[in-house]
């Protein structure tokens, strides 16, 4: 296996162990920051010795111990927490038992540690998409439209709380997961966006890995849960996606848009079980949530043989009703698209005209207003509109869309 190979089965090792490895020592030392921290060193040692020793026979079991090797040596250096050190010596002990929990998954238990309801809710997103979902911090503020430093202050703040108020890492009882679910929602609907379009230019364009992930642990949470019409909403929305994914890039590595899929490449089992959980839904009579409604959209799209076939008057009607819920700029955009087909360009474009202060640095904005200013023969600004959208998007497929759409305008 050549440096490149084992470098790529590190990238692999680490989204799948990585939860794991600081779920084990967070239990041990009961302090997120040492956790971090000493994966984030085993992992570093990784990558200096792996390439030249080669992989060893369990990474898994590799990584943890060195992990708990170098917290317990950050907790020996630490003089003024001796109590906590031998708190840490003493839990060195493999055949310590577990407390009995409600939660079985390593990677779920810690995302529900760590959406503690005494915590702000994006704080405990932001937060958890670090430690469990294992995005970097630009691509967090990628998913919340925030500057990096923004994100990076928001999770040491969440950090400070905990130590301060020594909110516990004790895993939830069954009575008490309703108080977290809307945070752990939230965590894993942005783990799947990072997956189903991967916001940096340095990964794959769709990474199937984190989509594959959050629908495991949806469906997980819905075994938990199986009268919450949330998660069913968030799993419908998830499976309606994800079969649409083989799809949407071309050979050639560009993004291929909605009209111009090969519906019939779509996968027709996850179409039938997302259809069937939104049908669901809709027969409880219940007042739905934003993913039972993000899900009811997405039932529309993919319910058309061809784009022409779409109801656009029923998508647009549960954007009308989702923005009573969420009243998101990316709503906003996404309702003008629909209305677009609905109404045409003009009234579209006068919509999204609006959101520019909230969405400049947002390169979907600038792709969409692209898009309606070529629809109108507005050859110089939708030329400058598709620029500004290329320098903001990070991901190659979009960005070799975006690119040929320019080239095309002359």
């Amino acid at each position: 296996m050549n440096t490149v190979d084992v470098r790529a089965a590190i990238t692999r090792v680490h989204h799948e162990e990585w939860a794991r490895i600081v779920a084990a020592l967070t239990r041990r030392f009961r302090d997120l920051d040492i956790a971090e921290e000493a994966a984030a060193e085993a992992f570093a040692n990784a990558v200096e010795h792996w390439p030249a020793e080669g992989l060893p026979p369990n990474p898994g079991a590799w990584l943890t111990t060195v992990a708990i090797r170098r917290a317990i040596d950050r907790l020996r250096r630490e003089t003024k927490r001796d109590d906590k050190e031998k708190e840490a010596q003493m839990s060195y002990d493999e055949d310590r038992p577990e407390p009995s929990v409600a939660i079985e998954d390593d990677r779920l238990r810690l995302i529900f540690t760590c959406c503690h309801p005494s915590l702000a809710l994006d704080a405990r997103v932001a937060l958890t998409l670090r430690m469990v979902g294992g995005l970097t911090v630009p691509e967090i503020a990628r998913a919340f439209l925030v500057q990096e430093t923004a994100i990076g202050q928001r999770i040491t703040r969440a950090k400070a709380k905990i130590r301060a108020a020594r909110i516990p890492y004790n895993l939830p009882s069954t009575e008490a997961l309703p108080t977290r679910i809307s945070g752990v929602l939230a965590v894993l609907y942005l783990v799947f966006n990072e997956g189903y379009l991967a916001t940096g230019p340095d990964t794959d364009p769709v990474r199937q890995e984190l989509t594959a992930e959050a629908i495991r642990l949806t469906r997980s949470i819905r075994a938990l849960m199986p009268d919450d019409g949330e998660v069913a909403g968030l799993l419908a929305l998830m499976l309606l996606i994800e079969a649409r994914r083989s799809a949407r890039v071309s050979a050639t590595g560009e993004l291929i848009t909605l009209d111009q899929q090969d519906r019939g490449a779509w996968d027709a089992p996850l179409i039938s079980e997302g259809h069937g959980l939104v049908r669901e839904r809709l027969a409880t009579g219940l007042a739905p949530g934003r993913y039972q409604i993000l899900a009811a959209i997405n039932a529309v799209h993919t319910s058309a043989r061809d784009m022409r076939d779409t109801d656009w008057s029923q998508v647009v009607a549960l954007y009308d009703l989702l923005a009573r819920l969420d009243r998101s700029p990316i709503v906003a955009l996404n309702r003008a698209i629909a209305v677009a087909e609905l109404e045409g360009a003009e009234p579209a474009l006068i919509a999204i005209e609006q959101l520019e202060d909230k969405l400049v640095g947002y390169h979907a904005y600038h792709a969409t207003r692209a898009d309606l200013l070529r629809r109108l023969g507005r050859t110089e600004k939708a030329r400058a509109a598709y620029d500004q959208a290329h320098e903001l998007a990070g991901n190659t497929a979009e960005t070799a869309y975006l690119k040929r759409r320019r080239d095309e305008l002359g």
